[in-house]
């Protein structure tokens, strides 16, 4: 059974990027918005945000935070990430920078976004997994994700399970 997972991630540099992850296919993602509907709920202000982004995070069993260069510190990134870790749900990250975009180029590797959020005393870098694939090659980034993602989504899932 796939898992119905959310994806966060910062659109502009790197919705070519996740594209890509999406389309591996081994765990069920949420609709894509297009640049139309952004535009359309970032304009009815932030609490209209928040219910777009707490509608997409419904049902979800676990939210997969696709890391690029400037992922880590935005804003909406940051809400979904707290809100899923909030209500119980797996977060796992992807460090997703040596996929290629759409014109064909790399990114310098993000931060991890994990670590600006504390459990107690702990960053939350302690207790959610981050990967990042150990291939320069594209291709080899994308065959390693396609291998890996859904047992990093059920081990995110037991994770958070596990208290």
């Amino acid at each position: 059974m796939a898992r119905s997972v959310f994806y966060s991630f910062h659109y502009v540099p790197d919705n070519w990027r996740v594209a890509q992850v999406r389309n591996i296919g081994a765990i069920e993602g949420n609709k894509q918005a297009t640049d139309n509907d952004w535009e359309t709920v970032k304009k009815a202000g932030d609490q209209a945000i928040k219910n777009w982004i707490d509608g997409q995070l419904y049902r979800r069993s676990c939210t997969v935070v696709l890391i690029g260069s400037a992922t880590a510190g935005r804003k909406w990134i940051n809400y979904e990430i707290e809100k899923s870790w909030n209500d119980g749900k797996g977060v796992v990250g992807i460090h997703i920078h040596n996929l290629l975009d759409n014109q064909e180029k790399q990114s310098p590797k993000g931060r991890n976004p994990f670590d600006d959020f504390k459990i107690g005393e702990r960053p939350l870098s302690s207790r959610v997994k981050t990967y990042d694939p150990p291939y320069l090659s594209s291709q080899n980034v994308y065959s390693h994700i396609s291998d890996n993602i859904a047992e990093w989504v059920e081990e995110a899932i037991r994770i958070r399970n596990s208290g």
